[in-house]
């Protein structure tokens, strides 16, 4: 595995074929996750609040569903 870093401000990962692409393709969507979030703003309580308030919409909207 080779590791560069450019001058256009990039990392340049280089892998091995044979690496499993499961693997790989984990390792991407964390590095687009680090990219989508390196400028935000948002603490972890913050995403927290949201994510209860979705999941309780959501179990509001389809409860009937579920329990007949």
């Amino acid at each position: 595995m080779l590791v560069e870093r450019t001058t256009n401000n990039e990392i340049v990962i280089t892998i091995s074929s044979s690496v499993d692409s499961f693997g790989v393709q984990r390792l991407i969507d964390y590095a687009k996750y680090l990219e989508a979030t390196s400028q935000s703003k948002a603490k972890q309580a913050d995403a927290d609040v949201l994510a209860e308030e979705v999941n309780a919409s959501w179990w509001e909207n389809n409860r009937s569903r579920f329990l007949k």
